[in-house]
């Protein structure tokens, strides 16, 4: 049986469109410059309010202070500025209190960054466990970081009090006397370095275990299937694979170190306090600044100070990247 094919349709053009009028082709011409504009502006209009915000809050005030610290300003007369040049850079340099200062901000940043990373690092492998009750113990282990400075800085300075101190207390219950710890080169940055380390053991963690829980487990299964233990799998999978993280969470404890004003400050309170000791045994930099700012009223030093605050922090930012880029081409 025959079939015969389907008749097709002759072939009609498409009707002709009509041509625009000139107000239409201005219109269409206009939301098409409008677009390319919006398409190629609208990156930067997002941006923009880091910028300004930036710009008012972070950049103005840093130029500013260079400028105050090629100056002789005081407190009562913040409007008599008197050009001094690089005076008061040199002034510093040549004070005996700021290389104090730079020292005990350098020992008490070894002292709280070292062991608070370390137990950090072995907190955030505990939990990475699947315990009963994780959702709980990470709640806890963060709630130091949420309690403010002072309060946690009153509270320690209870603690470490010479006359009636807790700790002291407990020291002479089991024999061996008390310590002025607070009067003490070494107890005092102790002290401050116990504050510290309490206050952060806990944020640290939760970067260290959010840094674990992106590590592959076919990496864990691998060791494991080779014999591997879970101290050599601690040791040869999670450490190498948290270089970058435990490079940044180095680098943000520095630069806390190197801003730490608030435990020294309330350790014993008062003139105290504010000088850094009876000694400057604990002065850090940033109870320098504030006493040369703050107390003294020589608001020239004072920037002096903060600028060398941040060409420290820079010299430890290039020591720190020169060691990840020599740890990164190690382990290529």
């Amino acid at each position: 049986m025959s079939t015969s094919a389907p008749a097709r349709d002759a072939y009609t053009p498409p009707p002709s469109a009509s041509p625009q009028s000139p107000a239409a082709a201005r219109r269409q011409k206009w939301r098409s410059r409008l677009w390319r504009f919006d398409d190629k502006a609208s990156p930067y209009a997002y941006i923009a309010p880091f910028f300004l915000v930036f710009g008012a809050f972070g950049l103005y005030p840093l130029l500013y202070t260079g400028w105050i610290a090629l100056h002789r300003v005081e407190m009562t007369g913040l409007d008599q500025m008197q050009w001094v040049g690089w005076a008061n850079f040199d002034r510093i340099l040549h004070d005996a209190e700021f290389w104090t200062a730079v020292g005990n901000t350098f020992l008490i940043g070894v002292m709280s960054t070292v062991p608070q990373l370390l137990v950090a690092l072995g907190l955030a492998h505990l939990l990475n466990y699947k315990l009963r009750a994780s959702t709980f113990f990470r709640t806890i282990i963060l709630t130091p970081y949420a309690t403010s400075v002072a309060s946690a800085a009153l509270v320690f300075a209870l603690v470490f009090r010479a006359d009636g101190g807790l700790l002291n207390w407990l020291l002479h219950f089991i024999g061996l006397g008390h310590t002025n710890w607070a009067n003490g080169h070494w107890t005092s940055k102790i002290a401050i370095s116990v504050i510290v380390i309490w206050r952060w053991t806990g944020y640290n963690t939760l970067i260290y275990l959010a840094a674990m829980q992106a590590v592959p487990t076919d990496l864990y299964e691998a060791a494991s299937i080779d014999g591997a233990s879970r101290w050599q799998q601690f040791r040869k999978v999670t450490i190498p694979s948290l270089r970058p993280t435990i490079l940044f969470t180095i680098v943000i404890s520095t630069i806390g170190s190197m801003q730490l004003f608030g435990e020294p400050l309330l350790l014993e309170g008062g003139t105290l306090g504010a000088t850094g000791g009876n000694e400057n045994q604990y002065e850090t930099l940033s109870v320098y600044l504030y006493n040369y700012g703050w107390n003294l009223g020589h608001l020239g030093p004072a920037a002096a100070v903060a600028w060398a605050m941040l060409a420290l922090l820079l010299i430890i930012a290039a020591i720190n990247w020169l060691i990840g880029r020599f740890v990164r081409k190690s382990a290529a």
